[in-house]
């Protein structure tokens, strides 16, 4: 029985590899078996951090909205209850972006929200 080396798929494989761990420090760059392990953990990060990312934004843009509110004497639960009382549909990435760039139109806004 003739030996078979996995010479073409397994140089192709490794090359694959090796190319997305261009970057990585030391031999997670260059060594086969570190760099396998170093892309893994890479996608799994990759993947766990995308849904991450989400919930980080929320929380800025509730943060952001909560300090703008509170200039005009809303706290954030009242003024988001009050504008789902009033039936206003902005989104809280919406609501942030006003706050900063808009502030005539957020405490407009909060006035809303203050009358329902």
């Amino acid at each position: 029985m003739p030996r078979v080396k996995k010479g073409f798929k397994a140089k192709r494989r490794h090359n694959r590899i090796l190319k997305i761990a261009r970057g990585f420090r030391g031999g997670r760059s260059k060594l086969w078996r570190s760099a396998v392990e170093a892309v893994h953990r890479a996608w799994v990060y990759a993947y766990k951090h995308r849904r991450m990312r989400k919930r980080d934004f929320r929380r800025l843009w509730i943060a952001r909205i909560n300090a703008a509110s509170r200039q005009y004497g809303m706290p954030y639960s009242r003024f988001i209850a009050g504008l789902s009382r009033a039936d206003v549909q902005l989104d809280r990435k919406m609501l942030s972006e006003l706050a900063i760039h808009e502030p005539r139109t957020f405490e407009k806004i909060v006035e809303i929200a203050k009358n329902a």
